[in-house]
């Protein structure tokens, strides 16, 4: 980390307080404290490498939501990126520029948030940059990961007649879940081991908008079951259910990962599931182009829903 040149209590010293506090991995033999850090990945396995950048006003909202939470969501979303491709992280980077009048108190907290999360997935805090300015707290995380068995699980894997299926139910994340879920993990390398997974994403904007990038990428349509969706309950109950399902389908920041498998490898899930999570069958891909919800009133078409970034 290196770069804060108006850090109240200097650069160097916050580096040397984070770089104290950084548990040693065994597949980062040179981490914080020199120009860059060497990672030594699995003989035989392809590194993942994704990013993800959070900003004040638009993420969270500096003032109204612990640091810490702020912190473990800048690390959480990059974990459930790695889930999606279903591979086992190992490093991130983390750069910040932090508003100048927050001062150490602000770096320090944020950095507990991740430290923590960090911690319970086996991940090295290996490096990154720190910067202050007269802007908005800013946070990118880069995290490097590694496949499991030689395999990347892509988006564009989906066949005709593959089972779909998500990791926990959906909907409501924003009153507060969005900040305090489990990236799923544990649930992918779990999958990875018992069967063979043909697509799969996690679920940032809802399930909507985020089925149509494998139908996209795949070259293939969908039909969902509405019975099937499982809404969450952090849902507003006092809500239609019409309105409950809509949620669920569009409101996105659920993190559950959304995968496809085929016939067989769905059928030996289902007959054998995993302990301590329950994988939910919700529809299945099809030939007909584009994404189909089935009613009790019949099939529809799904509307596009889900939450878009706008590029001014």
């Amino acid at each position: 980390m290196s770069g804060l040149n108006e850090f109240p209590l200097g650069e160097f010293q916050l580096i040397d307080w984070i770089r104290q506090r950084s548990a040693p991995h065994l597949q980062v033999p040179v981490g914080i404290g020199d120009d860059a850090a060497v990672l030594a990945p699995t003989a035989g396995e392809e590194v993942i490498v994704t990013t993800d950048m959070l900003m004040d006003g638009r993420h969270f909202i500096v003032g109204q939501t612990p640091p810490e939470l702020i912190g473990r969501k800048a690390l959480a979303v990059n974990l459930s990126d790695i889930a999606a491709m279903g591979g086992r992280p190992l490093a991130a980077f983390i750069s910040w520029a932090l508003p100048r009048h927050t001062g150490r108190d602000l770096a320090q907290s944020l950095y507990a948030g991740m430290a923590e999360l960090a911690k319970s997935f086996d991940v090295a805090i290996a490096g990154g940059d720190t910067n202050s300015w007269d802007g908005p707290l800013v946070i990118s995380v880069t995290l490097v990961g590694e496949t499991v068995g030689g395999r990347r699980i892509l988006r564009s894997g989906a066949r005709p007649g593959d089972f779909i299926f998500v990791t926990g139910p959906l909907g409501g994340s924003l009153s507060g879940r969005h900040l305090t879920f489990t990236p799923r993990v544990r649930e992918a390398l779990d999958l990875a081991q018992r069967i063979e997974v043909s697509s799969m994403l996690d679920l940032s904007d809802g399930i909507a908008s985020d089925l149509r990038q494998i139908l996209n990428q795949s070259g293939v349509g969908a039909t969902l079951e509405a019975r099937s969706i499982p809404i969450h309950a952090d849902v507003d109950h006092t809500l239609a259910e019409s309105e409950r399902l809509h949620r669920a389908l569009t409101d996105g920041e659920d993190f559950e990962l959304l995968f496809t498998a085929s016939p067989a490898e769905a059928k030996q899930l289902l007959a054998h599931p995993p302990q301590g999570w329950r994988p939910i069958h919700v529809g299945m891909i099809d030939t007909q182009r584009g994404c189909r919800i089935r009613t009790e009133n019949g099939v529809e078409t799904l509307p596009p829903g889900g939450w878009e970034h706008s590029i001014d």
